[in-house]
């Protein structure tokens, strides 16, 4: 049976590779927070990950996690698969000439990926791929399945969520 969720989120990320490579704000704050007799560096890497995962723009290790991110991040939705994976591609053949791979900056490399973005959208897979700019620069681009996202179902539209709590 084929997948097909209510809408699909973009999110767009250009910035310092060094700062892609934070992974502590990349990944959740763990569950359980951390005791009194955690050691110093525990406690910064909790304290870090409550205040900064769920605002920072640096995109998350799961691609699910955007949805936790707030809907200024968004930067576009669609219904329907294939004018999300259009943007996708658009987006990177902008950025091709940029690429730091010259193997990666042919614009119909790019084209050529469209279909497959948009043929996982449609069976619900969450989209995410990343080159390496110009140095220091990365981008990461990510198109998130919502409402349900099939990865992690419970996780509200942040669209929805900020114009609920308006």
């Amino acid at each position: 049976m084929e997948y097909v969720p209510v809408h699909f989120h973009g999110y767009l990320w250009v910035g310092d590779k060094a700062d892609f490579d934070r992974e502590r704000v990349r990944r959740p704050p763990s569950s359980v927070e951390p005791t009194g007799t955690s050691s110093p560096d525990v406690l910064e890497r909790y304290r870090e990950a409550v205040a900064e995962w769920r605002v920072t723009d640096v995109p998350p290790l799961e691609v699910a996690y955007w949805l936790v991110r707030p809907a200024r991040l968004i930067r576009g939705t669609w219904d329907h698969p294939k004018p999300a994976a259009d943007w996708a591609v658009e987006r990177l053949a902008e950025y091709a000439p940029r690429f730091a791979s010259p193997a990666e900056r042919n614009r119909a490399r790019c084209g050529r990926r469209g279909v497959r973005i948009a043929r996982a959208l449609t069976d619900g897979q969450d989209v995410s791929v990343g080159y390496y700019l110009a140095r220091p620069h990365f981008l990461s681009l990510a198109l998130v399945s919502c409402s349900p996202n099939r990865a992690v179902v419970e996780l509200p539209c942040p669209a929805q969520r900020e114009s609920m709590s308006l």
